[in-house]
């Protein structure tokens, strides 16, 4: 390949990376506007192709649990291939491979389409496996019998990895990403003016505008918007 060939070769690529980057920005955006109860998400800084979500669980048998996942978006999204959500906090469900850590979406998602599927359909499954276990391919079949025949053993083992969730919750981040979720402990100090705020009763003229941008104000660059402390 000579120099004008890759030259022209990577001139055609510019174009096509900048479809996708809208494109991601665009499910974002979308997400702002779902009632994703419990989930939040945030493509990484230094990577959009990378999610990192955590999903608090208020009800059910995974009540009080704190799970964090990933998702990773294909190369090829929104054209090609599925992305793929991975637990990295320790599950035992039925939806949820043992070995892997891996979400079972072969059952809703056995394709993408990018014009019927998105992002936030992934989310709202995984709202659902925490409300309805009856997965009909198991990609956890030790969890699926014991939930459907041994139910003791199946809450022992839930009940196990809900503790191991909120034990591990204010661990320090893996990765230096900007965009990591991290929690810590509760500071009056610190929280108890954003807690204020949060509880406040918005007025009429308030409340319309949701999610926070990441793109500077007449941008196209995704995360441009300079950090503010």
């Amino acid at each position: 390949m000579n120099d004008d060939t890759r030259n022209f070769k990577e001139y055609k690529e510019i174009p096509s990376i900048f479809h996708q980057e809208c494109a991601i920005m665009a499910e974002y955006r979308m997400l702002q506007t779902e009632n994703l109860q419990g989930i939040y998400v945030i493509p990484s800084y230094d990577n959009s192709f990378l999610w990192y979500g955590v999903i608090f669980v208020r009800s059910n048998y995974y009540e009080g649990g704190m799970f964090r996942f990933t998702l990773t978006l294909p190369d090829k999204f929104p054209d090609e291939g599925v992305p793929i959500l991975t637990f990295t906090s320790h599950l035992y469900h039925p939806a949820v491979d043992a070995k892997t850590n891996v979400l079972n979406l072969t059952e809703v998602f056995p394709q993408w389409d990018r014009k019927q599927n998105h992002i936030w359909h992934i989310l709202k499954y995984l709202y659902s496996i925490f409300h309805n276990l009856n997965v009909k391919v198991p990609a956890n079949v030790e969890a699926s019998v014991a939930y459907k025949t041994n139910q003791k053993l199946f809450m022992e083992k839930v009940k196990e990895c809900v503790a191991l969730s909120i034990d591990h919750i204010y661990d320090d981040p893996p990765t230096e990403d900007k965009h990591y979720i991290t929690f810590k402990p509760y500071n009056p100090d610190i929280h108890d003016a954003a807690k204020n705020i949060m509880l406040k009763t918005p007025a009429t003229s308030e409340g319309f505008n949701q999610g926070i941008s990441w793109v500077q104000q007449g941008s196209y660059q995704p995360f441009s918007k300079e950090e503010t402390t």
